[in-house]
């Protein structure tokens, strides 16, 4: 047996594959989206769309764990691997309904939720790299080997985590529900490259345990659909290749820097506080305190920039009494903050003062207009004045507002108790007070 032979025979897959019919049956039977199914991925994303808004991992990877979504991607690729058009179009039906749901349940909780502020667990999902098309397509390949040979372990739950299909559609539920778009559009867009490239992982795994696959009617048609698989897989992968290569870009670019002012700017006695480079005017402002750095050092640092490639680049050095200018403008902004908070909480305040002074005054204005029509009621009453009050109840911490009328009646004669109990009833209704006491004398 030769050397080749022998790594063969490692990585064959064959001797541990699964029952193919039952192993299709077991995906198709995962396909579908409805009853019980349904319920638990609506609770999936509902616990998603919480770990993401209080930014807890715990919870985001508990609902990855108990999420269905797997199913109909797989299913699809399955299909598509073993040419079974109708397989596919059931599970890109389901897979669609299951789309849209997630997607309206997690705005659905993002437009009642108090916490509206974006955390870092849900920007993580708004810009895809080709980094997420490699997860995607590794997971989706560990899943499908685990589907379709025997001692499947603990890899679908672990693929479930790895590919993240929940915190994508809960984070395009929240830029639905807020306004932001391109959030939107990103983590839709990462939910799309999972989709895709666990679809395509599952064909290729099909392909590589050798599937029995139907037929096609004609040739041409199998030409067509493999044309389109690879038309949606590149149209899929080059954003995302554009993404990778500006991150990479600027993560090599902040190492450069990182690299120079550690190397030529670094010196005893001197602290360097930040390096921040002005791409608009191709500047690298350097703010250092302490031991000044000298004008001969500031040259030869400058001299030696075109071997971290940043020769086009000028260097401006921020210190002595620049710094001082900036640590002074630093604590006058924090003070000015600090201000503008007090301002807003004496304001608030204040309004708050103001409609209390209003209410007393509206009840003010209100007793002369009920006293004329009193008078017209009730003969007897000479005077009627209202007032607001805080009576504090027994039964409840919180005080309850009520309206006191004080009714002077003098020699003309006491109220009835059925005159007293109408002007009560009266008065409160015309008040439009919660409640209301009458105080004669």
């Amino acid at each position: 047996m030769t050397f080749w032979d022998r790594v063969k025979e490692y990585f064959n897959l064959q001797p541990d594959k699964e029952d193919e019919q039952q192993t299709i049956e077991q995906i198709s039977s995962s396909v579908a989206f409805r009853g019980a199914n349904l319920w638990v991925l609506i609770f999936a994303i509902l616990i998603a769309s919480l770990g993401l808004n209080v930014n807890s991992t715990a919870v985001i990877i508990g609902a990855m764990l108990i999420s269905p979504l797997m199913g109909p991607i797989i299913g699809m690729g399955l299909a598509v691997g073993i040419n079974d058009l109708d397989l596919l179009r059931r599970s890109a039906k389901h897979f669609g309904v299951a789309t849209l749901i997630s997607v309206l349940t997690a705005m659905c909780f993002f437009m009642i939720s108090p916490l509206g502020e974006a955390q870092s667990e849900l920007l993580a999902r708004t810009s895809p790299t080709l980094y997420d098309v490699l997860i995607a397509f590794c997971g989706g390949a560990a899943g499908i080997i685990a589907l379709a040979t025997r001692g499947k372990g603990n890899v679908i739950p672990g693929v479930a985590i790895a590919t993240a299909l929940m915190p994508p559609l809960c984070t395009a539920g929240y830029g639905l529900a807020t306004g932001h778009w391109l959030y939107f559009l990103g983590a839709f867009y990462l939910f799309f490259i999972n989709t895709v490239f666990i679809c395509l992982a599952t064909f290729f795994g099909v392909r590589l345990l050798k599937f029995h696959q139907r037929e096609f009617v004609s040739p041409a048609r199998a030409h067509k659909a493999r044309n389109i698989i690879t038309a949606i897989v590149l149209a899929t992968m080059i954003p995302a290749a554009i993404m990778t290569f500006n991150i990479v870009e600027r993560s090599i670019f902040g190492r450069d820097i990182k690299q120079f002012v550690s190397k030529e700017l670094t010196q005893d006695g001197t602290q360097i506080l930040s390096s921040t480079p002005d791409r608009s005017t191709h500047t690298l402002h350097v703010v250092a305190v302490g031991r000044e750095i000298s004008p001969a050092k500031r040259d030869t640092a400058q001299s030696r920039m075109q071997f971290y490639d940043l020769e086009h680049y000028r260097l401006n050095i921020i210190q002595g009494t620049q710094t001082d200018s900036l640590l002074k403008l630093g604590r006058l902004n924090h003070t000015i903050h600090d201000n503008n908070q007090k301002l807003q909480a004496q304001l608030a305040q204040i309004a708050a003062l103001q409609q209390r002074l209003a209410g007393y005054t509206r009840y003010e204005a209100m007793s002369a207009d009920v006293s004329q029509e009193v008078k017209a009621l009730y003969p007897t009453v000479e005077s009627i004045g209202l007032s607001p009050m805080s009576i504090a109840s027994t039964d409840t911490l919180a005080p309850q507002s009520v309206v006191v009328a004080l009714v002077q009646t003098g020699n003309a004669g006491r109220l009835t108790a059925t005159d007293r109990h109408r002007l009560q009833q009266w008065l409160q209704a015309r008040t439009q007070a919660d409640s209301l006491i009458v105080i004669e004398h």
